[in-house]
């Protein structure tokens, strides 16, 4: 049977390993496995939340409310915007799924990081769009501007803070750069980190509101399933100008965020204070991951997010270590698919990283 050409060059994305999975391979209990590989909340979402969602189990036979009032509403309470601003999708990569195949086709080039989030590159190669990438592992905006001289790219990505590294770029240097940027480019600025970057260095902070305000080509994404605990839920949402809303829209599924989701987003988005604890133990437990690297002499890479990046050196392999903590129920993130010799470990609770540290240093 023939496919869609464009499909052979495509790899599959490749998610964090499943607690289940590993309990089938290795016959761990599941008490005994930590998963510290897809930068989810260890602490979950809040009880005002489980309640919450608890409440209206029982309407799950009715589709969900296909106009998402209530998630909008809060949405744009929030963040001082509108609801033609909005679109929310099954986490925020379908909303990038939806850029993408608004934007792009066949011949369209793509900008975006050397190491940056896979699903960019694998959108784009899904409309036979060619991908730019830059040479530094960090977001240099000369690279990116030089090779946007160089290209005209009909699309640009900027991940900041970036996935899987962890740096991010300042604010102001962000606005410097799309301020040079034909409006005719439209330029995502996938800001899944942000609530954790705001909270360490404001001067990190990019606010939805005056980014969009300020440039017309730009369309924001952020999501419910890092900082706010929702992983499970799948929710992600794009703030950007109606008239881009409006195209995006064009390619939404009916129905695509369930009942159980909405009603999730829409409370978690208003217990603000359970978020600033989870990311404040974040940043705390952070400072422990620093100073094992430091006398180890492992090299990191300054996160602004909720996971941290551990460049190994030649004589470790990311791959062997990672496989080794596999075995011993310890799940993290092997990043050898980005040509990289390091891991990518989510802060989890003090019990769960005392563990790492623990295992790692039996492994080193």
């Amino acid at each position: 049977m023939k496919f869609n050409k464009q499909l052979d060059g495509i790899k599959t994305y490749e998610a964090g390993k499943p607690i289940e999975l590993v309990v089938r391979e290795f016959g761990i209990e599941p008490k005994d496995i930590v998963k510290l590989a897809s930068n989810e909340n260890p602490y979950g979402c809040s009880q005002t939340v489980k309640d919450a969602v608890s409440k209206i189990v029982g309407n799950m036979a009715l589709y969900p409310d296909d106009s998402m009032l209530k998630l909008k509403n809060a949405l744009s309470g929030y963040y001082g915007v509108t609801n033609d601003n909005l679109i929310i999708g099954s986490g925020s990569d379908q909303v990038i799924e939806f850029a993408i195949h608004a934007k792009a086709h066949a011949g369209t080039k793509i900008l975006m990081n050397k190491i940056t989030f896979a699903m960019y590159e694998i959108y784009a190669k899904h409309v036979g769009a060619e991908v730019i990438r830059t040479d530094s592992i960090h977001h240099d905006l000369e690279q990116f501007y030089a090779l946007y001289l160089k290209h005209k790219p009909e699309m640009i990505f900027l991940c900041t803070p970036n996935n899987p590294t962890g740096d991010c770029n300042d604010a102001s240097d962000v606005y410097e750069f799309l301020a040079k940027i034909d409006k005719e480019t439209l330029v995502v600025v996938d800001g899944a980190y942000m609530e954790y970057a705001a909270f360490k260095n404001k001067n990190k902070k990019i606010d939805p509101k005056n980014l969009i305000e300020t440039f017309e080509n730009v369309i924001f994404l952020g999501t419910f399933s890092k900082a706010y605990g929702l992983g499970g839920m799948r929710v992600g949402y794009g703030i950007a100008n109606p008239l881009i809303i409006k195209e995006l829209y064009k390619l939404r599924p009916p129905f695509n965020i369930t009942t159980l989701s909405l009603e999730a987003a829409s409370v978690a988005l208003g217990d603000q204070d359970f978020v600033h604890d989870c990311i404040e133990s974040c940043f705390s437990e952070m400072k422990r991951y620093e100073e094992f690297a430091k006398e180890r002499k492992i090299d990191i890479i300054e996160s602004y997010t909720n996971f941290i990046t551990l460049c190994l050196n030649q004589d470790s392999d990311a791959t062997k270590i990672s496989n080794a903590l596999l075995q011993k129920g310890m799940i993290v993130r092997n990043l050898s698919s980005y040509n990289m010799n390091a891991i990518r470990v989510t802060i989890g609770k003090p019990e769960q990283n005392t563990r790492f540290f623990e295992l790692f240093s039996e492994l080193l």
